[in-house]
């Protein structure tokens, strides 16, 4: 198969030949049609994680090895399978969504079908090849979900961006729908997590950003209010746009500025949220946390039944469309470097040359 690989890290992609995969056991062997380039690639395309004062997580020490196929957002056609596989509705030339969050296969947590949740994580595109190639192994058939008759574009973001905020919004609901929930961040996932509300019936979306033209996608994509997120005083500005502070706070950014100013809008019994991955840390007065009855928690991905759950909504006709661009799997680096630039509204998907 070829691949579109990470050889060394923070260089330019390289197309290389690798090993076609044989499937065994439950594997299923998928052909490519589309990837999503997600800006966590950006992250294991740099082969680390800033951690703030702790230093850097450095993805080698994990176990990641090079070269890499990235791509963790994925539709293919099914090729074939192993033994094990038989009789659970493969056939050959479906097309799938590959839910690339898999673990072990045997804990628990796995079993329970939370794979995001497993101690031994092997995801897709991550610690093993993934979209960024002609082909991708699955390790069971529950790991694909039919997308229907969606696009399949846009099917393959529901992999990671859809199920990511879908996950998210669902660790503050119930909410009103007229109680204002804040998305610091209006790039894909942040578009993303305005269609998923509108889908709920959620009226109040305020979305954050630094960039003006990301904030008048939103703003298209139906948030109910804008807000600058450059400069000083954002969290003023945050507080007056929801007519106070804030019960909700769903940060897709997650760097150590946007934490902070996320913190301090929350309201007395408020919830953040911590989903992006751009890096630093967040120092919180202990005092407040307790007398202000605070919660922040972190929200990794989702799981498969989350996906499945969002596939049906989007089947329903009730979840909007992010806009997506489309680019052949030969400009995988181009498409990378595009997206470290800032220079995606939305998401790009890669799509093989045949599609």
């Amino acid at each position: 198969m070829r691949a579109w690989a990470v050889v060394e890290a923070k260089k330019p992609l390289q197309e290389i030949e690798l090993p076609t995969p044989e499937p065994t056991g439950s594997q299923v062997l998928l052909e490519v049609t589309h990837a999503g380039v997600c800006h966590s690639d950006i992250h294991i395309w740099e082969g680390e994680w800033d951690l703030g004062s702790r230093g850097k997580m450095r993805l080698s020490e994990r176990g990641v090895k090079l070269p890499l196929a990235m791509g963790h957002e994925i539709v293919g056609r099914v090729v074939k399978w192993g033994p094990d596989a038989e009789g659970q509705g493969l056939a050959v030339g479906q097309t799938r969504i590959v839910f690339p969050w898999v673990g072990c296969g045997t804990c628990a947590r796995c079993r329970s079908d939370e794979d995001n949740m497993c101690l031994q994580g092997k995801a897709l595109g991550v610690f093993q090849n993934g979209g960024y190639a002609t082909h991708v192994l699955a390790p069971e058939p529950r790991h694909l979900v039919d997308p229907g008759d969606l696009d399949p574009a846009l099917a393959a973001t529901y992999a990671c961006s859809g199920i990511t905020v879908f996950s998210a919004i669902n660790k503050v609901m119930p909410l009103a729908p007229d109680v204002p929930i804040v998305l610091v961040g209006a790039g894909g996932l942040g578009l993303q997590a305005i269609a998923v509300l509108k889908a709920m019936g959620h009226r109040r979306i305020v979305s954050v950003d630094i960039n003006a033209e990301k904030l008048a996608a939103a703003k298209q994509a139906g948030a109910s209010d804008t807000v600058d997120g450059s400069g000083e005083g954002v969290t003023a500005r945050i507080t007056e746009a929801c007519g106070g502070p804030v019960e909700a706070i769903i940060d897709l950014v997650n760097g150590s500025a946007t934490a902070r100013l996320a913190f301090d809008a929350l309201t007395k019994g408020g919830k953040l949220v911590q989903v992006g991955l751009f890096g630093g840390e967040l120092t919180v007065p202990l005092p407040v946390m307790a007398m202000r009855a605070l919660t922040v928690q972190g929200s990794y991905v989702g799981s498969p039944k989350e996906l499945r759950a969002l596939v049906a909504m989007a089947q329903g006709g009730k979840l909007p469309g992010i806009p997506i661009t489309r680019e052949p799997m030969r400009n995988a680096d181009s498409a990378l470097q595009r997206l470290i630039a800032g220079k995606v509204t939305g998401r790009i998907v890669l799509t093989a040359e045949a599609v």
